[in-house]
């Protein structure tokens, strides 16, 4: 399973996303296990966070990343500074 980070998505890629009308979810410095039952989408908006799939290698992500998650990954979320993201459920 792979995350998968678009760094930099243009305002008209986000824009047909439709980026700007998904749910926000705000999050300070911490640590914590997750798990998937669906597909997320997020772009964020600030902050820095490790995501550490279980049993893989860490992956850095932060503001400006447009990044999603697969379906059934579980993982260890390292928010490193202050978290504000934009984010959809498939």
């Amino acid at each position: 399973m792979k995350i998968k980070i678009q760094h930099q998505p243009t305002q008209d890629d986000l824009k047909q996303l439709g980026v700007f009308k998904w749910a926000i979810w705000q999050k300070e410095a911490s640590k914590f296990p997750w798990t998937y039952d669906c597909q997320e989408t997020c772009y964020f908006l600030a902050g820095n966070v490790i995501v550490t799939p279980d049993g893989g290698q860490p992956v850095q992500m932060g503001e400006g990343d447009l990044v999603t998650f697969p379906a059934g990954m579980s993982c260890t979320w390292e928010i490193t500074s202050d978290v504000k993201k934009h984010y959809c459920f498939d």
